[in-house]
């Protein structure tokens, strides 16, 4: 047994002060108690949870190998991110499939202890509008089928968690209501949706927005589009990449203000994150990193993902908000986990679940992060 202990514990519904937190031979939270005793400037967060992200390290999650796929998860681990999804981005189908059957042999393997873990498959094309793509090849985009994802998922051998697609095409409706039935989340993005569109998968059973403000429709006077409607909607959750690149900081303000519980920070990270400048792959794709900036070098005016870490998101987020630590960290941890259905057990710090922690400093900077209750070497 060991024991942690801090100022302050966030937890996913409020804080503890002056916190000890024992944690058992495997990894895993035995208590919670307080004592006043303590002596710590400490703030102990969970730790994170990234759901959209490509890659890090210099290595894409469509074709890395064994140990580029777990060099991204050390990579992970010492930005304080303890789970993610690898994402994928449009590809032909035979190398969607392909990269589906590798991911999910990664998630049924075991993860060693000071690597963030696997947690599902966030399928991120090819259900995407021609008008919206973004980076995504347009000769490769699919209409939304039932077929088709049933032929991704098994692949993935149901390992498919989330999927971004755009609402509007053709077929969406009917794959939304299908993934839904089997627990998969449907976020909607790359999309050009009217407000009507857009509620319509609603109803059907879409729970989120992919990077909002990012390839998606934008506000209009008579016309809220997909963006109006999901900011408007209370029951709806945003991904946003708080980078200060992607999206104003006026406008990640009224993100947080409007989505509150439902605010949810992801870095769409790519292969060049932690690595220097240069020109680096994204799916087939050349992306040029320059100055913290991800843009295609055949259209350098199209953003890329990004090199954004969600450490880094934090503490952006509270810089252009003004956002406490604890409202801050949970849109990193807790709220994924929530969109997912799996907040009891991830980014929610209790009794029989991993030990899993980020130490902050009183002046709010990361510190330290613990996987399993064991320090992970930064």
């Amino acid at each position: 047994m060991t024991t942690l202990t801090a100022r302050t514990l966030v937890t996913s519904v409020g804080t503890i002060e002056y916190p000890a937190i024992t944690i058992d031979d495997d990894g895993r939270i035995a208590d919670i108690s307080t004592d006043a005793s303590i002596r710590s400037d400490k703030t102990l967060t969970a730790g994170f949870f990234d759901i959209h992200i490509h890659g890090a390290a210099g290595q894409d999650v469509m074709d890395a190998s064994p140990a580029g796929l777990s060099a991204i998860q050390l990579f992970l681990a010492t930005r304080g991110v303890a789970h993610y999804l690898p994402t994928t981005v449009t590809a032909t189908i035979d190398d969607t499939l392909s990269a589906l059957n590798r991911l999910a042999t990664l998630i049924e393997s075991p993860t060693p202890g000071d690597q963030a873990t696997p947690l599902g498959i966030h399928l991120e094309g090819p259900f995407l509008s021609h008008v919206r793509r973004g980076v995504h090849p347009s000769e490769l985009l699919q209409q939304p089928s039932v077929e088709l994802f049933e032929r991704f998922q098994q692949a993935a051998r149901g390992h498919i968690k989330l999927v971004t697609l755009a609402p509007e095409i053709a077929g969406a409706n009917e794959m939304i209501a299908h993934a839904t039935a089997q627990g998969v989340r449907i976020s909607m993005g790359h999309t050009n949706a009217t407000a009507a569109e857009t509620l319509a998968a609603i109803e059907a059973g879409a729970t989120s927005a992919t990077h909002a403000f990012n390839a998606m429709r934008p506000i209009e006077n008579r016309e809220p589009g997909v963006l109006g409607t999901v900011l408007d909607r209370q029951e709806v959750y945003a991904e946003l990449i708080c980078d200060g690149i992607h999206v104003d900081p006026a406008l990640v303000r009224m993100w947080l203000r409007l989505k509150a519980e439902k605010a949810i920070l992801v870095t769409d990270g790519m292969a060049a994150t932690g690595m220097p400048d240069g020109v680096y792959k994204l799916g087939s794709l050349a992306v040029n990193v320059h100055g913290g900036r991800c843009s295609l070098v055949s259209n350098p005016e199209t953003l890329a993902g990004s090199v954004l870490t969600l450490d880094r998101a934090v503490t952006n987020l509270r810089r252009f908000t003004g956002a406490s630590l604890d409202e801050a960290t949970r849109c990193a941890s807790h709220h994924p986990a929530a969109m997912l259905g799996i907040g009891s057990r991830v980014g929610s710090i209790q009794p029989g679940n991993p030990a899993h922690f980020n130490v902050y400093s009183a002046e709010g900077a990361l510190e330290a992060t613990y996987l399993h209750g064991q320090l992970v070497n930064r």
